[in-house]
Order: structure tokens, then sequence, then C-alpha cells
């Protein structure tokens, strides 16, 4: 695949770290200054690590001129390393965000206050510091694209391009997404709800080229 051909892979810079000590980090692909910024996080939370496979993928791209993509693979890696849902503390962090936050316990625990996550955190320093104009959060396992709040026409692109149905999602308190609409106005934050299990090598190139198209919209 042609976009997967060029650009040196970035270090990764910790703009974070986790509830165990595990750093957060962020790729920058492209100029940082450029005028379109696009935020890809690649896993939430820690039992639906597909979305790992597109970031990585997405590091080794040439972004097209204007445009540059910031790379979150990892949002929540003790999850990751415990194959569970919620951070290191048992936290759901995409119900951590302050964003009509309720007291949720259980599998959706969403902490003791509003960002009351050091993951949270980052991620909220993080999109206030970036402004993108577009952010991909992926998820599993529903095998859809959320109409997210942002603009649905492209939600509804990025679906044609991989071949998703796109639904609309009830708007979860402390969502990541909702609260980035809600702070961003002029942007647009979404879902991608991956399928089940891991993806294809040319599954993983489909989504790299959706991202690079919605890029350059």
């Amino acid at each position: 695949m042609r976009a997967l051909a060029c650009c040196a892979l970035a270090a990764g810079t910790i703009f974070g770290h986790s509830v165990q000590g595990r750093p957060l980090k962020v790729v920058v692909v492209g100029n940082p200054s450029a005028p379109h910024r696009v935020l890809v996080v690649g896993c939430v939370h820690g039992n639906e690590p597909a979305g790992i496979a597109i970031a990585r993928a997405l590091e080794r791209v040439k972004p097209p001129a204007g445009v540059a993509l910031w790379i979150v693979p990892v949002l929540n890696p003790d999850g990751v390393a415990a194959d569970t849902r919620q951070n290191g503390r048992g936290v759901d962090l995409n119900r951590n965000f302050p964003w009509h936050l309720r007291d949720l316990e259980g599998a959706f625990d969403s902490g003791a206050h509003a960002a009351s996550e050091p993951e949270t955190r980052a991620a909220i320093a993080l999109v206030r510091r970036v402004r993108p104009t577009v952010s991909i959060w992926y998820h599993q396992h529903l095998d859809l694209v959320d109409e997210s709040g942002g603009n649905a026409a492209l939600e509804r692109q990025y679906a044609r391009l991989v071949g998703l149905r796109t639904f609309v999602l009830p708007r979860y308190p402390g969502s990541a997404v909702s609260w980035e609409n809600h702070i961003l106005s002029r942007s647009t934050a979404f879902v991608v709800e991956l399928p089940h299990g891991h993806l294809s090598r040319r599954a993983v190139e489909r989504h790299v080229r959706a991202v690079l198209t919605l890029a350059d919209s």
C-alpha cells in the first residue's frame, strides 16, 4: 500500500502516565503546526485492542499536505496489560470525562469524580493543546461507526470507506467524544466500533486509507 511506504517512525512523546505508572505516548506524523490535525486513539478499553494496529500503521504514513496526525496507540496501557475494560483503578475511562457525568459502578465505573483518572486528565490536556479538526476513537466489538454528534457526513464517509454501517449509539455519560464535541464545536470526534478479534492486514489498510481520506477532505 503506497500510503505506508514513507515517513520514518517518530519515537513518540510521553504526555502522561497511567495509574500504574506506564507512559502514555503520542506520535506526531507531519508538521505539528499544520492547520488540520487528526487525533487517532487506538485503544481506550483495555480489552478492545484492535485499533492499536491501525494506530501503529498510521505512524508509517505520509499525511496529506497541511495535515498532522496525532496518534495515541494506547490510552489505557494498564487495561491492555490486564485485558480489562477499565484502567488500573477499575475505572472506565470512557465514563470519566467531564460531560454529563453520572455516578456509575461495576463494569462502567465512572470514577470518584470527573477526570479523576490520570489517563483522562492527560487526554483532556492533549485535546486542549492540539485542538484537533477530526478525532477518531477506536472501540470494539459492535462493527459500526457511531454518529457521535459531530459532522455526520464525515462519519458516514468513513463508514462507507471501510464497509461498516452507521448507527446512533446512546450518548453515554462521561464519554470522550461527547465531551470533545461539546468543547470543540467546529471539530468532529467520533467512535469507530471495530469487529470482534484482531483485524486482518487488509482491514488495517482500509482503515488507514479512510483516515487519510478524511484528513484530506
